[in-house]
C-alpha cells in the first residue's frame, strides 16, 4: 500500500519509519538530525513556503510535509481494495 504525502509524492508504507510533527524539530537531538540528514541531501520538500507540518522520515529520504500528522496517520489506515 501507499501514503500519499502531499504534492504528487507516494511513499510505499512499509519503507515508513516516523511521522513527526513539525514542532518536533525544536528538540536538540531532533534538530540535529533533520540538519545532518539536511546536509548529506535527504530532505525532500514538498510544501508550500510556511506550510510544513510534518517530516515523514523513510528508508531513503526525509520528506517535509505540508501534511499533518494526524491527517497522515488516518491515511495510512485507510484501506481501499482495488
Amino acid at each position: 500500500m501507499f501514503l500519499h504525502l502531499g504534492r504528487d509524492v507516494v511513499v510505499l508504507k512499509k519503507d515508513i519509519i516516523a511521522i513527526l510533527d513539525v514542532r518536533t524539530a525544536q528538540a536538540d537531538a531532533t534538530k540535529e538530525f533533520i540538519e545532518i540528514a539536511g546536509d548529506e541531501g535527504f530532505i525532500k520538500n514538498i510544501y508550500k513556503k510556511d506550510k510544513e507540518k510534518s517530516f515523514v522520515v523513510t528508508n531513503n529520504n526525509i520528506y517535509v510535509s505540508p501534511i499533518s500528522c494526524s491527517t497522515l496517520k488516518k491515511r495510512s489506515q485507510m484501506f481501499s481494495p482495488l
